[in-house]
């Protein structure tokens, strides 16, 4: 198996579910190599071979370095979970185009399919097992929100390309590989702090949100909502016109509000 953002939040529960479900060999990616050898130290079993690397996520070389030295490592990578993402909780007009867009872009879309691009063909041609990938979206792909426009963007993209990815390799014949896409409200690992849940929405714990994309991903689901509101949410903006919509996202279930007090994780954490 192999986890980005493994040095902590959701993609620490990973690893961990991971471990506990039998894997042999586990490589925990992060930007903060020490938070990921903390993790790793954590869940050290008899039989388990963990591994950390550290991996910046923006850095396309550097990804495809370390997918290939994975690859060689153990021959093949059964289960992909790309769970890594940062947030910047600005008007668009603030950020700044390199460090702000560029880098989210980087970090949230093109990283997994780097990556998932240097894993997928090995993981095609192995018949002997079920492969699974998990893409970590967001309810922010599905739906727009004020001051989160570059973050919605990169998961709108994810979103696209993780489900035609899905439908490429049904069609294809490699009906083994599934692909599960995982669309969360707000999660209180910290990248959202400050941000309030939406009416009948509440901030969800990693664990119940982790169980959630895990339990989709073992079953092969093809798409994850959570909490229920994220579909309904979806459901009356597909029949509402967008003004209308837009009242009652603004008014009623408090939407257009909810990244108002937006803080997220300090700069000195790296949450890539």
């Amino acid at each position: 198996m192999l986890v980005t953002g493994a040095g902590r939040g959701m993609g620490a529960i990973y690893a961990r579910r991971a471990v506990e479900g039998g894997a042999r060999a586990v490589s925990l990616w992060d930007v903060d190599a020490d938070a990921a050898q903390r993790v790793a130290a954590s869940l050290e079993r008899p039989g388990v071979e963990l591994e950390v690397r550290r991996v910046d996520l923006a850095d396309r070389d550097a990804v495809q370095g370390a997918a290939l030295e994975v690859l060689e490592r153990f021959g093949r990578v059964d289960v992909l979970v790309n769970n890594a993402g940062i947030v910047r909780g600005a008007p668009f007009w603030e950020h700044d185009p390199e460090r702000d867009i560029e880098t989210t872009l980087r970090v949230n879309t093109l990283a997994p399919l780097w990556l998932t691009r240097a894993v997928l063909p090995s993981m095609m041609e192995d018949l002997t097992r079920p492969k699974r990938i998990l893409n970590i979206a967001s309810a922010a792909g599905t739906l727009a929100n004020p001051n989160m426009s570059v973050y919605a963007a990169s998961k709108w993209a994810l979103i696209g390309w993780s489900d035609s990815l899905r439908l490429e390799l049904s069609r294809g014949g490699h009906g083994h590989v599934a692909v599960t896409t995982f669309c969360p409200s707000y999660v209180s690992t910290g990248m959202f702090a400050g941000a309030r849940g939406p009416l009948l929405t509440p901030i969800m714990t990693p664990e119940s949100a982790a169980a959630a994309a895990w339990g989709g991903m073992l079953r092969g689901a093809p798409l994850i909502l959570r909490p229920w509101t994220v579909k309904l949410a979806m459901a009356l903006r597909g029949v509402l016109p967008v003004r209308w919509w837009d009242a009652v996202a603004g008014t009623v279930f408090r939407v257009y509000s909810s990244m108002d007090h937006f803080t997220g994780r300090p700069e000195r954490t790296p949450a890539r």
